[in-house]
């Protein structure tokens, strides 16, 4: 028997879905986590598997303890999931996170990571009411600070970093003041 999130939100974009992580996601996270790629988030090839593993399990319980998470992005032309955003506030973190990553390395540089996160920016400020947000980017990691200088975050050289990481730049997302007329937010566009 597996077990699903049920009750949480699925949000749609023109090529995407996301929606909760699930047992089916786990060996594309760990894949991912446990390969070159997955060094900027706390991974990389020397990362024994069960530890990737159970990073993926925190990411189900996040939704189970806060009521919000990482959504997995699926591809709605394949139905493919290719990598993992969302609302993120872990234990340690002194603010709440706008977390991505993009598992899949075939989804690389097709504009998916901004189109899910304007979904996800939406979602934390809308309804989950967030006022502002940050997202933790080493500072190596280029194509992450492109994406959160693409959504019009700045780095807060103030900000606090997680008590477990040291040398993260510290992008912060401002609420948007208002919407387009598609209804996205002004700032995302």
């Amino acid at each position: 028997m597996t077990v699903e999130l049920t009750g949480t939100p699925v949000l749609q974009t023109e090529r995407l879905t996301l929606r909760a992580v699930q047992a089916s996601d786990c060996d594309l996270f760990v894949d991912f986590l446990t390969s070159d790629r997955g060094a900027f988030v706390g991974g990389g090839t020397e990362l024994p598997r069960g530890k990737a593993w159970r990073a993926f399990a925190s990411l189900i319980g996040h939704w189970a303890i806060h009521g919000c998470g990482i959504f997995a992005i699926v591809e709605r032309s394949s139905g493919k999931t290719i990598g993992g955003i969302g609302p993120w506030f872990p234990e340690g973190w002194p603010e709440h996170e706008m977390s991505w990553s993009i598992w899949a390395p075939e989804a690389e540089g097709k504009g998916y990571a901004a189109e899910a996160a304007r979904a996800a920016l939406d979602y934390a400020f809308d309804t989950l009411g967030w006022d502002t947000c940050v997202s933790y980017i080493d500072a190596n990691n280029a194509r992450s600070i492109a994406l959160a200088e693409r959504m019009g975050a700045t780095v807060d050289p103030t900000a606090a970093q997680p008590d477990d990481e040291t040398d993260l730049l510290v992008y912060r997302h401002a609420r948007p003041s208002g919407t387009d007329a598609e209804g996205g937010m002004e700032a995302y566009a």
